[in-house]
């Protein structure tokens, strides 16, 4: 079979694994199934000619594990459906009926709506299960597994996702290795292809000098954009990014006499068992003040992804900015982006950028644990390059993640950081809190009721009261971001005493 020694003679092992997955799936579901209770729903797209192939082999390999079949396939015998719409490319239907003569498909021509259509086809043929060319990028996609019934209010059937997992890069790798014709709409810039009335090619792939021509959709960079192209995404003035005012922090001009705030999670179960001393926590804070940001809170969860998932959806709420360190890497314990995926309520999705930098640091090793390190949560995430960075930085929506696991790296991924927030404007500098201690060795009682008068008096500080961890003295902290306001209530303190009650100390 032409597709399945494509895949086996090509040096792509990513595609390998892709192949050989969804593949499986198909094999599993004809072990379900009947050939007459399965349908795939084919709509002349990219995503929906690869799942041909796939099935096409995957039908091969299921008569060849029956002993059944040998050599190519010429004829396919699973129903096939086409839901042909006046709104449709015409180049789609053209692309669509010339593979079904090609392929030998027993296609069914629908006219109704998707819903009503299935309606109307269960009821006439014993259809049990639909394979579709659903992947998880798909608005469509979420929720769903390889196996999933339909959604409540539907006809009830069976969706079956073999390339589910799929990424842009994935369906464009296949679709190139093995050869096999697809729309030629693809070779004008489209990159995701709806009605004539929402699709337009994509801007990222414009040729420069001309307004009119475009690259093909598989020289496409970042498959994040596929659907770019579509008319109701950002226009391409924002080069098909969400702006920024809906995606974390705006611009520097809108926060110049506010105050921003920020939230610090750490995760980790050593640092609840007290296993650790959490370094990097207290680092940020300092950080943080320094560019004249309040931190809200500092919070230690579990490695576990309800914990987080509850943590960075009660934080990212309060905060203009969180920042998440810890459970970031291979291990089992490593559980923050996905408990992020969940609080923002989206699926992971591969990310074929990410994955590439991965290839770069890890190489061959942990093949399998590679790919579940280049999830992202889907649809919220950017990658923020720096040349000083092996991996970039993570931002989903506010919420950054940080990998550093020591004050170093840490001070690495803050200078980087700040950097590139600075660059894209989208990062407020404000004035940088200051503080002053004093020391006494009078009791809590005996300062109680007049530090709380000083607090009133002075509504713009942050007065505290701590003891030294060594000696045991009592010293009392003022923070915030008028110097000369510092100076004032550090005075009016020691008025309320006698001389030399309050020492000043560094």
């Amino acid at each position: 079979m032409e597709i399945d020694k494509a895949i086996r003679e090509c040096d792509d092992r990513r595609l390998q694994t892709k192949y050989n997955n969804a593949t499986y799936v198909v094999q599993r579901a004809l072990a379900l199934y009947s050939i007459e209770e399965v349908a795939f729903s084919f709509n002349g797209g990219k995503d929906s000619t690869v799942l041909l192939h796939i099935l096409r082999a995957g039908y091969f390999l299921h008569k060849k594990g029956q002993n059944s079949v040998n050599g190519d396939l010429k004829d396919f015998p699973i129903r096939t459906i086409y839901f042909e719409s006046p709104c449709a490319f015409p180049e789609i239907n053209s692309f669509t009926y010339d593979t079904a003569a090609i392929y030998g498909l027993q296609i069914d021509t629908i006219s109704l709506d998707f819903k009503s259509g299935l309606e109307a086809l269960l009821k006439e043929k014993p259809i049990r299960a639909i394979f579709l060319g659903v992947r998880i990028g798909d608005p469509t996609a979420v929720g769903q597994e390889q196996f999933s019934p339909s959604s409540p209010g539907w006809p009830p059937f069976m969706r079956l996702n073999p390339i589910l997992d799929w990424s842009y890069r994935d369906v464009w790798a296949f679709l190139l290795t093995c050869k096999v014709n697809y729309c030629s709409l693809y070779d004008q810039g489209y990159t995701s292809i709806g009605s004539i009335y929402d699709t337009v090619p994509n801007s990222l792939l414009c040729i420069s000098n001309s307004s009119n021509k475009f690259k093909p959709a598989y020289l496409l960079a970042d498959g994040r954009l596929e659907r770019a192209g579509r008319a109701k995404r950002p226009s391409t003035s924002t080069g098909g990014q969400i702006p920024a005012e809906s995606n974390g922090l705006t611009s520097q001009d809108s926060y110049k006499n506010s105050m921003l705030t920020a939230s610090i999670i750490a995760v980790g179960d050593e640092i609840l068992f007290g296993n650790l001393e959490d370094l990097l926590g207290p680092y940020l804070c300092r950080k943080l003040h320094s560019i004249g940001w309040s931190v809200l809170q500092h919070s230690a969860v579990h490695n576990n992804i309800d914990s987080v998932a509850e943590e960075v959806e009660r934080q990212k709420s309060k905060s203009d900015m969180v920042f998440i360190y810890g459970g970031v890497g291979p291990l089992h314990s490593d559980v923050t982006i996905a408990g992020i995926a969940k609080a923002f309520g989206v699926r992971l999705a591969p990310d074929e950028e990410f994955e590439e930098y991965l290839r770069h640091i890890i190489g061959d090793q942990c093949t399998g644990d590679r790919n579940e390190m280049a999830q992202l949560p889907e649809g919220i995430t950017e990658l923020w390059h720096h040349d000083k960075l092996s991996v970039p930085l993570i931002k989903c929506e506010n919420v950054i993640i940080l990998s550093a696991t020591n004050v170093p790296e840490m001070e690495k991924q803050w200078d980087c950081w700040i950097e590139l927030a600075k660059s894209s404007d989208l990062l407020a500098l404000l004035e940088p809190y200051v503080s002053k201690h004093v020391t006494t060795s009078l009791s809590d009682v005996e300062i109680a009721q007049p530090l709380s008068k000083l607090c009133l008096e002075f509504p713009d500080l942050y007065i505290g009261c701590y003891r030294n961890a060594r000696y045991g003295s009592l010293i009392v902290s003022f923070k915030g971001k008028d110097l000369t306001r510092i100076e004032s209530a550090i005075k009016a303190l020691q008025k309320k005493f006698q001389p030399s009650a309050f020492i000043e100390t560094k």
